[in-house]
């Protein structure tokens, strides 16, 4: 038998800490939760993507009555993006979540189908996507999907 060690590192910073770009992608995010469409869940979910040519795009989570038939605010943000900039490549994708008027104290991370699209995202540009979850308590800043998605599924396994 042979062992496989995975090692995930992640960074915790204060909002305060962050750079300009990632406050203002943070500051993007969690305004996208006012058009979170969560009439079950009541959690309203907003994302923010940044382009290479400094674009911001938004998404928010919405919900359905046939549950399977709702989508993450992080696909809503990424398909958008794609579908509008289909050459820019994401830099940069900001998560932040609320209940009512409050934001998480501790940051959320994207669902395993938000993991696999930001994968294949980052897969498409040939580039890392820099990943900021918010919570009020603090920021996880994840420097591409690898740390949040380990033995990720990927083109290449299917040749």
């Amino acid at each position: 038998m042979k062992e496989y060690k995975i090692e995930t590192v992640l960074h915790i910073y204060e909002i305060a800490e962050l750079s300009k770009e990632d406050r203002e992608l943070v500051e993007a995010a969690k305004s996208a939760t006012a058009g979170s469409y969560a009439p079950y869940s009541k959690f309203h979910v907003g994302a923010a993507v940044r382009l290479k040519n400094n674009m911001i795009v938004t998404g928010a989570n919405q919900e359905n009555a046939a549950f399977p038939s709702g989508l993450c605010a992080e696909r809503t943000a990424l398909f958008a993006a794609n579908a509008q900039n289909p050459r820019q490549p994401v830099v940069a994708l900001a998560i932040a979540a609320r209940k009512g008027r409050q934001f998480l104290s501790q940051p959320i991370s994207p669902c395993g189908a938000c993991r696999q699209v930001i994968s294949g995202t980052e897969e498409r540009f040939g580039q890392p996507i820099r990943i900021l979850l918010y919570g009020t308590d603090g920021v996880i800043v994840s420097e591409g999907i690898s740390p949040l998605l380990p033995l990720r599924f990927v083109d290449g396994n299917m040749n």
